[in-house]
């Protein structure tokens, strides 16, 4: 492995396992060019077996570090031993979680140490707490380039962390296309009880059942939805997917407030893009965001967003167009803008059509994938690492 010309590049992330954060991971290792670069991922606690196995890349090796709760300076002489066995050209980081791993690898002399902002956690949901801001500044050093996947982001590592424009690069998420399109015709049919009506209307959201992604404000809209006299209030039902510690409480609660039998809670899925395409609208009920995978999932599959309008949720979801953004922890507020598409099939096609084409202009695979290899390819060039020739067609 020492002698293949292809740089390394070693991930760091807390825990590899499914996410947003990590799918993206999966996407990018996945389709940047074999014959250029290879890869590591090692994750602080554990990687998942499961998750490993999305990677399709032939050669990748996956590492759990096993850390507990608390700062990981005690990992640090096993990382520096990583970092010297494996001698990458790029080590990058994904979020704060990760972010003491560059100390490591730059007392290994690792020449390129990257780190991706990808979002917030609900504890900090603007990354305003003075702890983390000053976290963030004390590796500044350490770390030879940043990613802001949003421009609140970019802002925020400028702003609030002291990063010079020239070492921050903004590279958006980008969505598999042909894996998420739109149902042809008539939404496609979903396994669970009176969830295939012809006439239901079908609300959905995806996500790992947290605190942060506040499932429960959209039970409570979607509560208050079931209440009205409207007949499309009737005909309308629930699909949360995913899980996670907050399953059953969420459960406890749907059941309290009465539309047990009309929400399904689909638990986590292999099968989310088809999943999606029984949707008839999609909803992020989020209190924190950075570039949101699942609101790009749902517009590339043809749905309109309902979305809070949290950290780069306003960079995606277009207000009156391709969807509407209300207010974190507001039901009253998400409830009435889910019943304006209840009320409207034209305009969730319409919404939904100028979704799908947002996605393909502006946020597709390949555009972040060539953001990354062309950010890739500059700092290993600055740092004198040169690249295998590009392959000719």
């Amino acid at each position: 492995m020492i002698d293949d010309p292809r740089p390394l590049v070693l991930n760091v992330v807390y825990r590899f396992d499914v996410g947003g954060l990590e799918n993206g991971i999966v996407n990018l290792v996945n389709r940047l060019p074999s014959a250029r670069f290879r890869h590591v991922v090692v994750a602080l606690t554990s990687c998942s077996p499961d998750f490993c196995r999305r990677v399709a890349t032939a050669d990748v090796s996956f590492v759990s570090l096993g850390k507990g709760p608390g700062h990981g300076a005690w990992l640090y002489p096993r990382l520096f031993r990583l970092f010297r066995e494996y001698r990458p050209a790029i080590v990058h980081t994904r979020n704060l979680a990760a972010l003491e791993a560059v100390v490591p690898a730059w007392l290994a002399g690792v020449p390129v140490r990257i780190h991706g902002e990808h979002g917030w956690d609900l504890g900090d949901p603007e990354g305003l707490g003075r702890k983390n801001r000053l976290l963030r500044r004390m590796y500044r050093p350490f770390v030879t380039h940043y990613v802001a996947l949003s421009a609140h982001l970019e802002d925020y590592l400028s702003r609030g962390v002291g990063v010079p424009a020239s070492r921050v690069a903004r590279i958006c998420n980008g969505v598999d296309t042909v894996r998420f399109r739109p149902a042809q015709g008539a939404r496609e049919r979903l396994a669970a009880a009176s969830f295939d009506d012809a006439d239901a209307i079908v609300v959905g959201t995806v996500g790992r059942l947290q605190a942060v992604k506040d499932h429960r404000n959209l039970v409570d809209a979607f509560a208050r939805l079931a209440r009205r006299p409207e007949d499309w209030s009737r005909r309308m039902r629930l699909v949360i997917a995913g899980d996670g510690p907050l399953r059953r409480e969420l459960a406890t609660a749907i059941e309290s407030a009465g539309i047990g039998d009309r929400v399904w809670m689909a638990g986590e899925r292999s099968d989310v893009a088809a999943l999606m395409r029984g949707f008839d609208l999609f909803v992020l009920p989020s209190r924190a965001e950075g570039i949101s995978n699942t609101i790009l999932e749902a517009m590339a599959s043809g749905l309109p967003v309902v979305a809070t309008d949290v950290g780069g949720n306003g960079e995606l979801v277009s207000e009156g167009s391709t969807g509407r953004l209300v207010p974190a922890a507001d039901p009253d507020a998400l409830a009435d803008a889910i019943a304006c598409y209840a009320a409207d099939a034209d305009a969730r096609r319409e919404h939904g059509t100028n979704a799908r084409r947002r996605c393909e202009d502006a946020f597709s695979l390949e555009h972040m994938v060539t953001g990354y290899a062309e950010l890739y390819q500059s700092l290993l060039n600055g740092a004198g690492h040169a690249l295998p020739a590009a392959p000719q067609h």
